[in-house]
């Protein structure tokens, strides 16, 4: 874990880089469109692995599922529409059943999509969007409805957040069968991940049908909502479970550095805005403290940020030196355009960071999405204009 009482103020700020200027410059490398590869390359552990591209032309795609048929189901953020991938080819046609009502900006629109763990007996698709609430409001979502095969049917909203929540929402089933969702906060304001009356920088827990459990921690306590399940989150860009122990995970988008990897404790307090690594965008400190009493400290941080986003665990046959690593997609490293990458880390028997690789950084892209499918490779989604589906195979 982090001692970051351990770290000067002052380091931080050498090691972070960062000012106003800098910003407004935003200065980046080129981003060309990703060629067509293969593309092969050498490994820290000593793979060599291939990536080939198996799909190509999706406006901005933000998740992936498979279906118990092989195929994929894949959300394209800035169109709201769902597209599928059967044997290694994009269908033309979207995907029927997509929630109407997407709030489609830059930033916005249709988000993370996910299967129900009993699937075979109940067929839902489950996905979070950004809902138009009219009159200038809007909110987060999920909606759900029932695949037949070829369309998801019956759509309709299970759980409609509080007006003002915003932007990208990850979806995750437990082993306890209950959905795990993350909501953002998106600015520097001093209020939201400690306010536990409001569902912004919060891990919220809910049943299959948008209801709150009796079990959540702070069910029946004055001043918190039912729903929440951690809290002092920023942005948790990210959620995933590690299949050996059903640990949950989540990835968190700093402001200007300061992203983190947090491993998800049940009623957890994970210190957003008073705990913080990194600086508000203008440049100045977030924070004057990097840890308070209470508050529980991330596995592992980047400064610079690296804009960290979906993540998964490894645990297939495919890359057996892989097994057990986390892999991380991330957009940018340092405010800087064309830097995104896949991290990996690999972690002791302890659960503590021995080791982090960066993967793919000369392909420039924006990595939204990382997924293990269900053949044990490695898939990844480019959040571009022309963005990619990638797959990463062994050649050992």
């Amino acid at each position: 874990m982090l001692n970051k009482s351990a770290l000067s103020t002052v380091s931080f700020i050498a090691l972070l880089g960062f000012t106003s200027a800098s910003m407004a410059q935003r200065v980046g490398l080129p981003v060309d469109p990703v060629g067509t590869g293969p593309f092969y390359y050498q490994t820290a552990e000593g793979m060599d692995i291939r990536v080939s591209v198996l799909a190509r032309g999706l406006n901005h795609p933000w998740s992936m599922t498979w279906l118990p048929d092989g195929s994929a189901l894949i959300t394209e953020k800035n169109s709201g529409t769902i597209r599928r991938l059967m044997d290694d080819q994009l269908q033309e046609a979207a995907v029927p059943g997509a929630p109407d009502g997407a709030l489609v900006s830059t930033y916005k629109g249709l988000l993370d999509i996910a299967t129900h763990p009993d699937f075979e007996n109940q067929p839902w698709v489950y996905m979070s969007y950004n809902k138009d609430l009219g009159g200038g409001k809007e909110a987060i979502a999920v909606a759900r409805g029932q695949w037949d095969g070829d369309s998801i049917q019956g759509t309709e909203d299970i759980f409609v957040g509080q007006e003002g929540t915003t932007n990208g929402v990850r979806l995750l089933f437990g082993d306890d069968g209950m959905l795990y969702l993350g909501v953002y906060v998106t600015t520097d304001s001093p209020e939201p991940g400690f306010h536990t009356d409001i569902q912004k920088g919060k891990i919220l827990r809910l049943n299959p049908d948008g209801s709150i459990p009796d079990d959540n921690p702070y069910v029946g306590r004055e001043g918190y909502l039912p729903e929440i399940y951690s809290y002092g989150h920023r942005t948790p860009v990210g959620i995933t479970k590690d299949p050996i122990t059903g640990n949950i995970w989540a990835t968190e988008m700093g402001p200007n550095g300061g992203d983190e990897l947090n491993l998800i404790e049940r009623g957890g307090n994970y210190g957003w805005p008073m705990v913080s690594l990194g600086r508000s965008y203008g440049g100045a400190m977030q924070s004057d403290r990097f840890q308070m009493e209470g508050t529980i400290d991330p596995v592992a941080f980047w400064v610079p940020g690296v804009s960290v986003s979906g993540l998964t665990f490894y645990s297939g046959d495919e890359f057996p030196q892989w097994h057990g690593d986390i892999f991380i997609a991330a957009m940018r490293k340092g405010q800087v355009m064309g830097t995104g990458q896949i991290i990996r880390i690999k972690f002791n028997e302890l659960g503590q960071e021995i080791r982090q690789e960066s993967l793919l950084t000369d392909l420039r892209q924006r990595m939204r999405d990382i997924k293990q499918g269900p053949d044990g490779r490695l898939y990844i989604l480019t959040d571009e204009d022309d963005g990619v589906l990638l797959r990463i195979e062994s050649v050992n």
